[in-house]
Formats: C-alpha cells, sequence, structure tokens
C-alpha cells in the first residue's frame, strides 16, 4: 500500500472485495502506508479496520518511530523476522480466519540489496517449524528487492508453506502459480495505490533524480489508484489449490 491514495483503495475496495471473494483472512502490507514511508500507530487501526485480518512490514518499518511501542503490544502487526533481535515487534502470528481456521503469517526481509542484519535463510526454517505447531495453513510475506531471492524462497518452502508472497518492488508480476509441492507463490503481489507514478511517486520527482543524481524531496502521487494483490485457496492440510491475480480500480 503506499500512502493516502493506497489508503483511501483500502477504505473504498477492501470490505466489498473480501464478501465479493468470500475472504477468509486477509493479509496487507503497510510497508508505505504513511506518505510512502513506513506506517503510524493510528494508520494501522485504519487498515485494520477496513478489512485487514494482519498488517505485514518491511524494510522501512521503523521509519515512524512511535511505531515501535504499537508492535510490542500488536498481535495482528508484524515486521520482518530477521531484523535485529533487539527490536520492537515480532515477526510471526498465528490469526484466526473467518471459518475458524488458524493461519500463521510470517514476515522476511530479502537480504539481496536490503542487508537486513540477519538473513531470512537464517531464521527461516525455525520459523516454518513454530508455525506448523500451531497450524499447517502458512503464510509467508517475503519483502525483498530481487525477484531471484523471491523464487528462490518460494522453492525451498514449496510443499512447507502454504504461500509465499513477495512485496517490496510495487509492480505485480504475472507469475502467479502453484508448485508441484503444493505452495502458492507469486514474485511481487502488486502496489495499492496511484499507478500513474514511479512505483507510487510522482513521476516528474522520480524522474528528475534519476536525471540528475541530486537528492529531490519525494511526495506520492494520486493518479489512477488501484488495490492489487493475489488471492490463494488452500484445502484444510494447507496445501494450495489456486493462486490468482487481483486488481481493481478506485473511481475517481
Amino acid at each position: 500500500m503506499n500512502g493516502a491514495a493506497g489508503r483511501r483503495a483500502v477504505e473504498g475496495l477492501l470490505p466489498g472485495l473480501r464478501e465479493e471473494l468470500d475472504v477468509d483472512l486477509c493479509v496487507v502490507n503497510g510497508e508505505n502506508a504513511a506518505d510512502g514511508l513506513g506506517i503510524t500507530p493510528r494508520l494501522a487501526e485504519v487498515i485494520l479496520a477496513s478489512g485487514a485480518d494482519v498488517i505485514t512490514l518491511g524494510n522501512h518499518t521503523f521509519r515512524r518511530p512511535e511505531i515501535a511501542g504499537y508492535l510490542d503490544e500488536s498481535e495482528r502487526v508484524i515486521r520482518p523476522a530477521n531484523l535485529s533481535k533487539h527490536v520492537s515487534g515480532k515477526g510471526l502470528t498465528i490469526a484466526e480466519s473467518r471459518s475458524g481456521t488458524p493461519v500463521a503469517v510470517i514476515n522476511l526481509l530479502g537480504q539481496l540489496f536490503l542487508a537486513p542484519p540477519h538473513g531470512p535463510w537464517e531464521v527461516v526454517d525455525e520459523l516454518v517449524e513454530e508455525a506448523r505447531r500451531s497450524t499447517p495453513v502458512i503464510l509467508v510475506d517475503f519483502h525483498g528487492e530481487a525477484t531471484s531471492e523471491k523464487v528462490a524462497m518460494a522453492s525451498y518452502l514449496d510443499g512447507k508453506v502454504t504461500a509465499v508472497l513477495g512485496t517490496h518492488t510495487h509492480i505485480q508480476t504475472n507469475d502467479a502459480r502453484v508448485s508441484a509441492g503444493g505452495t502458492a507463490a507469486i514474485t511481487d503481489a502488486g502496489m495499492t495505490g496511484p499507478h500513474d507514478s514511479v512505483i507510487g511517486v510522482i513521476a516528474e520527482l522520480a524522474i528528475k533524480q534519476m536525471r540528475t543524481g541530486m537528492p529531490v524531496r519525494f511526495k506520492t502521487a494520486d493518479g489512477d489508484v488501484r488495490l492489487e494483490g493475489c488471492l490463494v485457496e488452500c484445502d484444510e492440510n494447507g496445501r494450495a489449490v489456486s493462486c490468482e491475480l487481483i486488481r481493481r480500480a478506485l473511481e475517481q
């Protein structure tokens, strides 16, 4: 989700979309909810009230310092598990779906080009093992820059988790699939926000920085607002049976 436009899309579209698609559990990546960088407790509550069951984050988790205490208290907003053990929050939560089935949500940060304190490969096995003690239905938000790393993680976890859904690059990829072991995967679930932009930023500002190499204060755009995501269906054993792209435009 990107900025105010992304929040409008979530508030305007998510409640009806949940009913239309009969969604049991909804996970929203709120990494860029606050003017494109981070999230605040107030905005987290808005997203949850709009129909999200769990909010995941990413490399901008602590851009807004007020989120730290909130993460310590919240069971529904998580941050990448491979950040420092000394920071607030956790990277795994168990949420109850509308059907009553518990769903584990794991949040990981990619290593390539983002350089977290710990590589995701160092923690993923332990997290999956912990999740499986509560439920076979496990969703992994892999917040990463490199497509190769996202595909590699999805391949590694095939048959071990229900879904590995990539976030961070803001461009919905055309590779939604269910792998042989029963794990749904997509390299990037897409961006909920203004698509008349450069991944959410006013195009002229992004172009100016790229052309000149000089610092530019980015501002989020507000045109062609869409909600994007991925719909995964699974059986009672946590094995995915379908993985479909979702895209809805917000009427201006």
